[in-house]
């Protein structure tokens, strides 16, 4: 994702957004034991227990428009917003990702961390954004519909528990 600067920080009303650090490895890695069982099995803790928190600590550098989402009021870093490249996608036309701990689910914090990352992709001059989502996701299907994105009707990947589906945004 090279053509777009990362921002040092992104704010709304509740939320800071801001480059993730290693010494929140944890709770990059409390995402993993808390996905739904219909994830993929290469994206949730192996029987070995991997990634452990420092495998996950040296996977950060590899995804710098992955922003930490940590709430204003109690400074709690819930989980992660941001972009990065999609592999069918042209550089300027990133992906839009999310994932935040159960916690922090239901209260709309998805929604506005995503429009904070919207707002960036359209400062950044994109385009467009991608973002994919299993047919099942349905909260996230919800915010990514309140993001404007919409479902092209493109399938990207297939598992015995669904689809992952493509949805994208015109900026």
């Amino acid at each position: 994702m090279a053509p777009i600067r990362v921002p040092r920080a992104l704010e709304t009303d509740r939320l800071v957004l801001r480059p993730r650090s290693v010494d929140e490895a944890a709770t990059y890695r409390r995402l993993w034991t808390e996905r739904d069982l219909r994830v993929p099995a290469h994206r949730r803790i192996d029987a070995d227990g991997r990634p452990t928190v420092a495998d996950v600590a040296g996977q950060l550098a590899d995804e710098p428009g992955l922003l930490a989402v940590r709430r204003r009021d109690t400074a709690e870093v819930i989980g992660y917003c941001g972009l990065m490249d999609h592999a069918d996608a042209p550089p300027d036309e990133p992906e839009l990702a999310f994932e935040l701990l159960r916690s922090a689910h239901g209260r709309g914090y998805a929604t506005e961390a995503g429009q904070a990352v919207v707002g960036w992709a359209r400062e950044s001059s994109c385009p467009r954004l991608w973002a994919t989502v299993w047919d099942w996701n349905v909260a996230s299907r919800r915010v990514l519909e309140k993001l404007g994105f919409h479902e092209t009707g493109t399938v990207v990947a297939r598992s015995v528990d669904g689809r992952s589906l493509l949805t994208v945004r015109e900026l």
